[in-house]
């Protein structure tokens, strides 16, 4: 919607539990290029009717709105546009032959165009919407739906760019549809510098060059910039020769967009004060996975050290999270375009979630904070900051509490290893997560001891 200036109303009683989101857009065309970009959109519809109130209200409400909208609406049914209709349903089977039937229920549509089931030139939705919990289907649906498609959203692009035919991959490769995500949440458009400074094995760098942004990338790493590190997949013994960042740019058309991957350690900048980028996206190592490292600074030089002419390969020493994450904003506040946005993974356990632990910067304001729960002890949020301001007083300005982060690795283990009692004691631990996620998702515990969604009184009446 930033993108492309889209403006969107969303009804107040809107519930974001279920699956069909009714809003209210400015025409066809906004609506497309909303879906465009949209890697968790299904698809879009021009809404024609819409109740709660069973079958004969539904029809009597698709009837009048085709009488109030005749004239606007005759040309979806001209005779030389053909049709289809869809039967779609939620939470409850029907044949192919009970679909047929409920089409059939619709007889007093004035389409007058032949019927194309393959490429039609008007295609018709009717939904039924029969709850969220499979285990309690109501007896009738809670809410019926029709609508004319306008668009399908970008989830086959997440198929596209998927890690199973990627030709160069690694032991922490980003999910596609989360690096798409993180893409659109860093507002990258055609012709922007993106740059990953924990680029890793690029995955970050192909999801913003899908959208047409020229990346740049970084790694500490040696082995894995140059496609040179142990193999991920199971069967493989060796890289193959041509494995690499740019070769997965390559594989999905995106060569020209490449402009470099540097082998660089982020915690001694090597960007000139005069380098500006549209966005700034990365996962940065946390030390579970993957050693969060940095180039060790030595102030004397050792007796026994080799001669100057010797290849020297430096050593490296822990980089600490508050520290990475203190130059990472520090970054983003001096390289960032004002208006250009920072979006970054950081890890939790998720008993800090009510803690103030998040990194701040003066210069950045916070617009999203999305968790993703790894496992029942541990989650990582996404972060996305804007720069806001560029005041070269302002751009040091960066706060976090260290107790809790510095410590994570720590904490993690800690953690685990208290977790991993018995079979029985990891059972009943798993159990009660499954018990708070039952009770997080409006589920109530039933006499048979079975969690089920709540009656909905509204949608029952």
């Amino acid at each position: 919607m930033r993108i492309w200036n889209i403006q969107m109303n969303t009804p107040a009683n809107h519930n974001p539990a279920r699956p069909f989101w009714v809003v209210e857009m400015q025409n066809d065309d906004a609506a497309r290029k909303l879906a465009s970009r949209s890697m968790s959109l299904r698809c879009i519809f021009e809404l024609w009717a819409h109740s709660g109130q069973g079958l004969a209200h539904f029809h009597d409400t698709l009837r009048a709105h085709i009488e109030a909208h005749r004239q606007s609406l005759a040309s979806h049914f001209d005779a030389n546009n053909s049709f289809k209709i869809t039967v779609e349903t939620f939470n409850k089977h029907f044949s192919q032959k009970e679909k047929v039937a409920k089409i059939e229920t619709m007889q007093y549509l004035p389409v007058e165009g032949p019927v194309n089931l393959k490429t039609p030139d008007v295609h018709y939705w009717y939904i039924e919407f029969w709850g969220l919990d499979p285990m309690n289907v109501p007896e009738r649906p809670h809410d019926l739906l029709f609508g004319r498609w306008i668009a399908d959203g970008k989830r086959d692009m997440i198929n596209e760019i998927s890690l199973k035919n990627r030709k160069f991959i690694g032991n922490t490769s980003m999910d596609p549809q989360l690096s798409l995500l993180m893409a659109n949440q860093g507002l990258v458009r055609s012709g922007d510098l993106v740059l990953d400074p924990f680029a890793g094995s690029g995955s970050l760098l192909v999801a913003a060059a899908k959208f047409g942004a020229y990346v740049m990338g970084a790694d500490i790493d040696y082995m894995i910039v140059h496609g040179k590190s142990k193999p991920t997949r199971v069967n493989q013994k060796i890289r193959a020769d041509d494995e690499s960042i740019y070769a997965n740019l390559q594989q999905y058309g995106c060569g020209g967009l490449f402009v470099d991957v540097l082998i660089a350690d982020f915690s001694r900048s090597i960007w000139a004060e005069t380098m500006v980028f549209d966005s700034i996206i990365t996962d940065p190592p946390y030390g579970i996975r993957e050693a969060t490292e940095r180039i060790e600074f030595k102030t004397q030089r050792r007796a026994t050290a080799m001669t100057e002419d010797a290849v020297h390969y430096p050593s490296t020493s822990p980089y600490q999270l508050c520290q990475m994450y203190k130059d990472l904003l520090q970054f983003s506040a001096r390289h960032l375009k004002l208006g250009g946005r920072l979006v970054c993974w950081f890890p939790m356990l998720r008993k800090d979630l009510d803690s103030d632990v998040l990194p701040r910067h003066k210069c950045l304001q916070l617009v999203a904070n999305s968790e993703q729960p790894l496992s029942g002890y541990s989650s990582r949020r996404l972060l996305t900051y804007e720069k806001i301001f560029d005041n070269e007083s302002d751009l040091n300005a960066f706060e976090m509490p260290d107790t809790v982060v510095d410590n994570f690795r720590q904490r993690y283990f800690t953690q685990l290893a208290e977790d991993n009692g018995t079979r029985k004691e990891r059972r009943l631990a798993l159990r009660e997560v499954g018990r708070k996620e039952a009770k997080k998702r409006g589920k109530q515990q039933q006499p048979d001891g079975k969690w089920r969604y709540a009656q909905d009184t509204q949608d029952g009446n």
